[in-house]
């Protein structure tokens, strides 16, 4: 909702109190006026543009146009009949707020010629009044030139800002569904195929408890194993669903590798703390992955992790000395996994593999960063 205290600009770095004093400020100079038309012409005309001015802020369309060209002709009478040019600050201001490209520049330049043009003719019929001023007219030349340019881009940015919020929020919508997905797949894709597994031993057990005892004994010892796994499985599934923090799970990656004997090198060259959950959760899980497999399968004596951010993106580096784990990695379908994450935030996976070591280098594109922020 609009108010009237709207129609002065925000954000512009001048106080509220200096705005009014612009709006003062025509009085002192219509005041000087020995004439008494020219006093009563000067105060009507002022009130006209405030008219104007209210008019063109609460409009929509063609009537904006309208607007902006009547105040364009009250700041060159003003200008040159009392030397006054500081309305050109509001309508300046104005400008900016036009979305349109070629509307946008249409108004600047007709508002930057004709204000330097009524400053022109203003020197020529009255050189000593505009002479006095002369600071304040290359003030107002300055404004009318950069402040609606400033004032179109800060829109402009904040149109964008407001579609990558809305991006990432129906991210992390997308993210939700995927994760509810994945639940129901892994459920029933493990723990229901666990279970039908139980019934059907169950049923075999019962026909054999008669018959074979040894038989039927070793169906219940696979239903107890097999119960088991599928306990373990569920409870993994939880562990799953929670957010993981990357400083813990940093420092859990050093005690592994301590216990492992393996001489480790972390760098963490980013603030952990204000890294967006999503992305947080997805480098966690993955760094978890990678130096697991470094631990139980590599055999390296040395391990690198290495957590930087970019102007664009955040990396995380795994690199070690051992002889590489990427065929045990695409069996444990743990390279797969990673990837999968990573889609739900626009990652990257590169994995490297040779007689010098295995390293995993993951990439993040750092405007998810900036959404959140926003």
């Amino acid at each position: 909702m609009r108010h009237w205290y709207h129609i002065f600009p925000r954000n512009t770095g001048l106080s509220l109190y200096i705005w009014i004093i612009f709006c003062v400020l025509p009085f002192y100079f219509i005041f000087r006026s020995t004439s008494l038309w020219e006093i009563g012409f000067g105060v009507a005309v002022t009130l006209l543009f405030f008219a104007v001015y209210w008019f063109t802020f609460t409009s929509h369309g063609p009537l904006v146009y309208i607007g902006l060209s009547i105040e364009f002709l009250i700041n060159v009478v003003m200008t040159i009949l009392f030397g006054y040019v500081y309305y050109a600050l509001f309508t300046a201001f104005f400008v900016g707020n036009i979305r349109s490209k070629s509307g946008f520049i249409t108004m600047y330049v007709l508002h930057l010629v004709t204000t330097v043009g009524a400053i022109t003719a203003g020197f020529f019929l009255d050189y000593t009044l505009f002479l006095n001023q002369l600071p304040f007219l290359i003030m107002t030349v300055l404004g009318v030139i950069l402040l609606p340019i400033n004032r179109y881009n800060r829109l402009k940015q904040e149109e964008l800002e407001v579609k990558l919020e809305d991006a990432n929020r129906k991210i992390a919508e997308l993210a939700i569904v995927e994760e509810r997905n994945r639940i129901a797949r892994d459920l029933h894709d493990t723990l229901g195929q666990r279970l039908s597994m139980i019934g059907l031993k169950s049923e075999l057990a019962a026909k054999l408890i008669e018959k074979d005892g040894n038989a039927a004994r070793k169906e219940l010892e696979d239903i107890q194993s097999t119960s088991r796994q599928a306990l373990k499985e569920v409870r993994e599934m939880v562990s799953n669903m929670k957010n993981i923090r990357i400083a813990e799970e940093l420092d859990h990656v050093k005690q592994l590798m301590e216990a492992a004997q393996i001489k480790h090198d972390m760098r963490v060259e980013i603030d952990v703390t204000h890294m967006p959950i999503l992305i947080e959760s997805v480098l966690s899980m993955c760094l978890k992955e990678a130096v697991t497999n470094v631990v139980k399968h590599s055999q390296a004596e040395r391990c690198t992790v290495q957590l930087t951010e970019t102007a664009q993106e955040i990396s995380l580096l795994v690199e070690d000395n051992g002889f590489g784990v990427s065929g045990m990695l695409e069996a444990g379908n743990g390279l797969q996994g990673m990837r999968e994450r990573l889609s739900f935030i626009n990652g990257t996976l590169d994995i490297s593999d040779s007689p010098e070591g295995f390293k995993v280098e993951i990439t993040v594109p750092i405007v998810l960063r900036q959404i959140e922020e926003g």
